[in-house]
């Protein structure tokens, strides 16, 4: 497998992306997993015959898509209500300099499925799935109390989309003026 990034894993010619790290068929590869994953006994092989490859180079190139950070995960995305579990948004006001401090300790909690740092008020976000909406609420309490900060529990009303797949076949241009 070539680490480089410049796309030669095997006979067709690298078309690389402006970053120089993808060509038109790893946007076809993305494009396919990102609407769905094939279930089938050789999901890869499935990928492959769509993209025009060989199997062995779907596997390769999801691999180095994977090293390089284009994609940073496959698997399900799983509805917690469906199971009946409590899904949270929770948010806190951190200040600069505590911010590792905080990521290193919500980062602990296998629940956090995520979070990140904004720009405004409050700067620190985070997405808590628990069985219930007790071990939210006492997950929630620890990290406020650990930090001596308060934690807005935000948890969602009504959810109207929990899917994304994105159409990266064709390279998009940089708008005028944007760079």
């Amino acid at each position: 497998m070539d680490n480089t990034g410049n796309g030669k894993t095997g006979k067709h010619a690298p078309d690389t992306d402006a970053a120089g790290c993808m060509d038109h068929i790893d946007r076809k590869i993305l494009t396919l997993i990102s609407g769905s994953f094939p279930l089938t006994e050789r999901p890869f092989r499935s990928i492959a015959e769509q993209a025009g490859i060989t199997e062995d180079e779907a596997v390769e190139r999801v691999r180095r898509l994977k090293e390089t950070g284009a994609i940073r995960r496959i698997g399900a995305v799983i509805s917690p209500r469906s199971l009946g579990w409590y899904s949270t948004l929770c948010a806190a006001e951190v200040p600069q300099e505590r911010i590792d401090e905080f990521a290193s300790l919500v980062n602990a909690y296998g629940q956090v499925t995520h979070n990140y740092v904004r720009s405004g008020h409050p700067n620190c976000w985070f997405t808590l799935i628990t069985p219930d909406k007790a071990q939210a609420e006492r997950i929630i309490r620890e990290i406020g109390q650990r930090l001596g900060i308060d934690i807005l529990d935000l948890p969602a009303r009504c959810v109207f989309k929990i899917n994304v797949s994105f159409d990266f076949s064709e390279k998009q241009e940089t708008p005028p003026g944007s760079g």
